[in-house]
């Protein structure tokens, strides 16, 4: 079942690209891999911004297996980046990709970001996935790193996506939200709440565009519960963005 109440993906007269992004936390496919393929299909994406991709034995086999599920290719991340990877369709150019270990606190888990720099029509798109510290103050200072990290990719548009573990009006959330557009509360679409899937309750998980991309929908598709509850403990998040052509 695919959903269609977003904008399909497509290339505008002006050569401007509509793109669907998702944003998924899928607890390095620990669940029901059957279902998780077929909510990534549902949701017809050009881009998916993967937290806890697989990082440990055989990641990148278990990495390979879901792209071929879901008709992507694996772009960048996973274990080089701590957890945040990148899948992209074949609609995208890929341009370059780099994936980024950030500090670590001793005691605490290791965070990284996937991101890449890809085409899709005469749009020009910088992308990072990220997965935020449990931590408040590690938390904070990696939206400081993402944001500083996003600067230095030089791109005119970008998206960031992923799972935050805070919610909005929370420090790292709103040292995002003050600087990107987040795209839940642009243009509230579908569910808002991503955590637990079981009982979702709040709004940890969310996609962001910089200044300039058309934020035409975004929020939790409404997929089949019995699948959604089934793939991950995380609720996906959906978002559809006009993106202008760029030299």
């Amino acid at each position: 079942m695919a959903i269609t109440a977003l904008p399909k993906s497509r290339t505008e007269p002006d050569g401007s690209a509509v793109v669907r992004v998702l944003s998924y936390n899928i607890r390095s496919m620990r669940d029901d891999e059957e279902a998780l393929a077929r909510v990534i299909r549902a949701c017809e994406p050009d881009l998916v911004f993967v937290q806890e991709a697989p990082r440990f034995f055989r990641w990148r086999k278990h990495a390979a297996r879901l792209a071929a599920k879901t008709d992507l290719v694996m772009l960048s991340g996973g274990a080089t980046a701590a957890g945040p990877m990148l899948l992209c369709s074949l609609r995208a150019t890929v341009e370059r990709t780099e994936d980024i270990l950030l500090p670590r606190t001793p005691g605490l888990h290791r965070r990284g970001f996937a991101t890449a720099v890809v085409r899709l029509a005469g749009a020009r798109l910088g992308l990072i996935s990220c997965h935020l510290s449990l931590a408040a103050d590690e938390r904070l200072a990696q939206a400081g790193l993402l944001l500083e990290r996003l600067k230095a990719m030089d791109v005119p548009h970008a998206v960031v996506a992923g799972d935050l573990n805070e919610r909005p009006g929370g420090r790292a959330f709103s040292r995002l939200a003050g600087e990107l557009q987040d795209c839940w509360a642009v243009a509230p679409w579908g569910g808002e709440f991503t955590s637990t899937a079981a009982g979702p309750h709040q709004r940890i998980d969310a996609v962001f565009a910089t200044d300039g991309v058309e934020v035409l929908g975004c929020g939790v598709p409404g997929l089949p519960t019995a699948d959604l509850r089934a793939a991950s403990d995380h609720l996906p998040v959906l978002a559809a963005l006009r993106v202008p052509t760029t030299g």
